[in-house]
């Protein structure tokens, strides 16, 4: 893989190293030119301390009697990094003969948004496959597959994802109305979440799957009264379809990759951390960062399953990419210690409520490779494990305390826990004290509200989706969507973190309301908070000099519309996403 930097990014450095010196920096006659500028803008810098862990902002916030003020109006941008940012005069006057100039037009102007936690490549499979979010019956989820089928040449394989593991969990879908409608076709239907598969008899056959064969470990076949496979697979036992499926061509997965890449871009993401990277699809990454062809910069977490293992010993040799400045970065892992709430695989310390004698399934019986993972925090690598139930994150908490006890330098590396959704009481201190990371997603809380306290009950759900209870006990806290499962609108996010509420605003008055974070906590959980946990804040995060230039314009004052009318967020749209000085998207 060739490593690439920023361009004369050294000696760029020089220059805005002194220029940061001062307070207004002023071009002269002979001092640097800028390639763009940004003009008439409501800019919001971020360079103001952080708020408290109540949300109250810091002293030096520009925000005064309940309202938030743009902190400059104008960048200027060479060589890919931030010149300077100001007034219109000030950045005026590092305009030259060769200096493009965007007039914004009182847009808003922020430090680049980063989606911490996606999976991009389904992101860009979903282009190629049928849509079944919102699918509530076999009818509909068989019309749907019917229609794709209608263009597909017989004996090609016909994909699909969306439905809902969570919704259709007391009732899972079967394959017998796939079967009618796809004699001659592999249908693989995934579920939205990614814990949940339904495939027809083809796939069956085609995998060997009959009713006396034996699920892996962590993983379930489900069958009906006789016996028979009724084609769904939950968690762990979704790997016999995958190593059935054909696999695609390089140039194949480098076009979903840029496809997925090129969505979150256009909503307005700078950065895409990929959170569980296989050996399947790294190529294509690697390939896309060698031809410089990357649109947004990635961070990819490899994934550390057992069927990955080859890709994680060759990087836990090869240890993590040195160069912060690289546009693709493989400094993490992710890990899974436990299944999902909505299929109640996620582990708990009690009971589910709703079904008792049943407590989830977590670390080595769900594929927890310990010894790996510990091999590649020694690496120096940052992980970041998947936990769900409140066992699943203790339990995780108990792995950092131990990997910490043999090598304290770890604390360092910022570990993370995804998800961190139902944590007991007793454990929300451990956070702050194993300096983590909570890496969690806004619209989870929202769009499960509707059953999670029926899974839990009402006193284990007051620690679930807990963010400020996490702040408060000095949790670093970073906000994602884990798309494809959930829409990544920034401004649908941004709603869900302030409100907890949906687009229709249910819950009325918020979901735990206690449990709602700022509009600058929830901004900052997107930009400057993502920069620190991947400790590329001297970089990136907020819009300085000297900084990458990763910038995201928003069509509203998401500051002050977060704080007024927060309800109102849903009418913001991104118009434009610039990464290292570059317009990827642009709608002005």
């Amino acid at each position: 893989m060739k490593h690439r930097s920023m361009p004369a990014c050294g000696a760029l450095l020089v220059i805005v190293t002194l220029l940061a010196a001062c307070e207004k920096p002023v071009a002269t006659v002979d001092g640097p030119v800028a390639d763009l500028i940004l003009t008439n803008g409501r800019v919001y810098s971020l360079r103001w301390q952080d708020p408290d862990t109540e949300g109250v902002p810091a002293p030096d916030a520009p925000f005064a009697d309940g309202n938030w003020m743009p902190d400059a109006a104008a960048i200027a941008i060479k060589d890919g990094l931030i010149l300077a940012v100001g007034s219109d005069a000030e950045i005026a006057a590092y305009s030259g003969d060769n200096t493009a100039v965007i007039d914004l037009n009182g847009a808003t102007a922020v430090p680049g948004f980063v989606e911490s936690h996606g999976h991009y490549t389904e992101l860009g499979e979903i282009a190629e496959r049928i849509d079944l979010n919102g699918v509530t019956t076999m009818a509909e989820m068989a019309s749907r597959v019917a229609a794709r089928i209608a263009d597909t040449p017989a004996g090609e394989w016909v994909y699909g994802a969306g439905w809902d593991e969570g919704a259709w969990a007391d009732a899972l879908p079967t394959r017998n109305a796939i079967d009618a409608i796809s004699p001659d076709h592999p249908v693989v239907l995934k579920g939205r979440r990614g814990f949940g598969t339904l495939v027809n008899q083809n796939v069956l056959d085609i995998a060997g799957i009959s009713s006396d064969f034996e699920a892996p470990s962590g993983g379930d076949i489900v069958t009906d009264d006789s016996g028979q496979p009724t084609g769904v697979f939950l968690n762990r036992a979704q790997t016999l379809i995958t190593e059935a499926m054909p696999p695609a061509t390089l140039e194949q997965k480098k076009r979903i990759v840029m496809a997925g890449l090129m969505e979150i871009a256009a909503a307005g993401y700078v950065s895409g951390h990929h959170a569980g990277v296989y050996a399947d699809y790294f190529p294509a990454y690697a390939a896309l960062a060698e031809e410089d062809k990357l649109p947004v910069r990635v961070e990819a977490m490899l994934a550390a399953r057992p069927e990955n293992l080859d890709l994680m010993n060759t990087w836990i040799e090869r240890g993590p990419t040195r160069d912060p400045a690289e546009k693709f970065q493989v400094r993490g892992v992710k890990a899974y210690f436990d299944a999902s709430l909505g299929s109640r695989g996620a582990k708990m310390i009690e009971d589910y409520s709703d079904m008792p004698g049943h407590s989830g399934v977590s670390g080595s019986d769900y594929g927890f490779p310990e010894d790996v993972v510990t091999a590649a925090i020694d690496a120096g690598f940052q992980v970041g494990v998947h936990a769900i139930g409140d066992a699943g994150n203790r339990e995780v908490l108990d792995f950092y305390e131990r990997v910490a006890a043999t090598n304290p330098d770890s604390r360092s590396l910022l570990h993370r826990v995804e998800h961190a959704q139902i944590v007991h009481p007793d454990d929300f201190a451990r956070f702050g004290e194993l300096n983590l990371v909570a890496s969690m997603e806004p619209c989870h809380a929202v769009e499960d509200s509707p059953w999670a306290e029926e899974r839990v009950g009402p006193e284990r759900i007051k620690g679930g989706y807990a963010w400020r209870t996490l702040r408060r006990n000095g949790a670093k806290l970073i906000f994602n969507s884990d798309l494809s499962g959930t829409d990544f609108d920034i401004f649908y996010g941004l709603h869900c973190a302030v409100t907890r509420s949906d687009r229709s605003g249910q819950p009325a008055g918020g979901w735990y309301i206690d449990e709602a974070v700022s509009i600058e906590e929830a901004v900052r959980a997107w930009t400057s908070w993502p920069a620190e946990s991947s400790q590329r804040q001297d970089l990136t995060g907020t819009l300085g000099v000297g900084k990458l230039a990763d910038i995201t314009v928003l069509s509203i004052d998401v500051f002050n519309v977060g704080q007024a009318e927060p309800h109102r967020l849903l009418e913001g749209q991104a118009l434009m996403t610039i990464v290292g000085g570059e317009v990827i998207v642009s709608q002005l």
